[in-house]
């Protein structure tokens, strides 16, 4: 298995501004931030010896990876499991009319309980946690990078700490954020979290 899988959140978005709710059904571009953000992660990882990128299949995540995969002269290698949490009828609601977070709504009936139209974290995790270790064991001996989005990237490390999903909501991680995972020692840790000090 690769040893350190770097999970990147893409960057920012108008409707991240904005604070609407943007699932896997939802393709909204990077605005200037966030392909200003693309670019400096680009240039953080540009010495790295990175084996292969992989991203979720919106737009947002695809442009962000594009931008790092570039300097490795490496084409992005689109995952389907690393899209973001369909959020069925709640896709584009501002969750200031919701009066609350999308993750707090989540996890208060269940993790099992789906949105309306939408998924389970349980099922987010389930695909997720399964992508990233048939995609580490596939690059046994490099880094390889995973540009995907907030729900995904939490569930996955969630998994790597071995927390209820329950706990999700305890997280706070930003547009263009850096965590790592390690799954090369006996149990898979967590090496870093939520980097934004590039």
């Amino acid at each position: 298995m690769a040893n350190r899988i770097i999970l990147v959140r893409h960057g920012e978005t108008d409707w991240n501004k904005e604070k609407r709710i943007q699932g896997g059904l939802t393709n909204t571009p990077l605005n200037d931030l966030g392909r200003k953000q693309a670019e400096k992660l680009a240039l953080r990882f540009k010495q790295d010896d990175i084996r292969a990128v992989y991203s979720s299949p919106l737009d947002r995540s695809l442009d962000t990876a594009r931008a790092i995969a570039r300097y490795h002269r490496l084409e992005v290698s689109i995952e389907p499991a690393l899209r973001e949490i369909e959020a069925g009828e709640l896709e584009g609601v501002a969750t200031s009319d919701m009066g609350k977070r999308l993750s707090e709504l989540l996890t208060q009936h269940g993790v099992a309980t789906r949105l309306p139209g939408g998924e389970s974290l349980a099922e987010v995790q389930r695909r997720s946690w399964d992508a990233v270790r048939r995609l580490s064991r596939k690059h046994p001996d490099g880094v390889i990078v995973l540009v995907s989005h907030f729900f995904v990237i939490l569930a996955v490390i969630c998994s790597v700490l071995g927390l209820p999903l329950s706990q999700l909501g305890r997280f706070r991680m930003g547009n263009g954020s850096i965590s790592v995972i390690n799954l090369g020692g006996p149990v898979p840790w967590l090496e870093l979290f939520n980097d934004v000090g590039y």
